[in-house]
């Protein structure tokens, strides 16, 4: 990679690490969202603690963080050079999921993702945010509506024929976020079986 491409790759992922739910909740609220509620400093853990506000802000932070690194890539690229992005894509959501800020333990990468995704897949992204939505609502569970978004992805990168490479990344998301989520499916496990 020339000078350029490194610079932006190393911004991607100080971007991504950028504690947004923990410097918002802390301005705010003056709370450390990391020992409130699940710990974790993401969206739906500060929507939940904070409030609509603080956690509307940490989503919008989340998804810019993702999707700018992306952009600043492509505008650098050479034309239909997707390398570049790639690598931004994935510092960003890596940067989220382990920053440096917070001795590598940050959020789930759901929101970074989806920022990450609408500057390199929008048009699958469309349904990807529609089943999410739809997964929250019945379920009223933002961590059902983020799974199976998760899920959806590389499944509508496939069905629009999307590249190869970017499917591949959609894949490798959906394969961390579900990662992310076990504690989740746990709770959510116990639940069912309570009822």
């Amino acid at each position: 990679m020339e000078g350029s491409a490194i610079a932006v790759a190393a911004v991607s992922y100080l971007a991504g690490a950028v504690p947004s739910g923990y410097l918002i909740s802390k301005r705010l609220k003056g709370v450390d969202i990391r020992e409130l509620g699940s710990g974790n400093p993401g969206a739906a853990n500060v929507y939940r603690m904070v409030g609509a506000a603080a956690g509307t802000a940490t989503l919008a932070a989340d998804a810019l963080k993702g999707f700018f690194p992306v952009l600043v890539a492509r505008r650098i690229s050479a034309p239909g050079e997707n390398l570049l992005m790639l690598v931004c894509g994935a510092l960003a959501i890596v940067g989220h999921i382990w920053t440096v800020f917070l001795g590598f333990r940050g959020g789930k990468g759901v929101a970074t993702s989806a920022g990450v995704f609408a500057a390199l897949l929008p048009v699958p992204m469309v349904p990807t945010v529609l089943v999410f939505i739809a997964g929250t609502a019945l379920s009223g569970h933002i961590s059902v509506g983020s799974i199976l978004g998760a899920l959806a992805l590389p499944l509508t990168a496939l069905l629009y024929g999307s590249p190869g490479p970017l499917t591949a990344l959609a894949l490798s998301a959906c394969v961390l976020i579900l990662v992310r989520h076990i504690p989740n499916m746990k709770r959510l496990l116990d639940l069912y079986l309570e009822k």
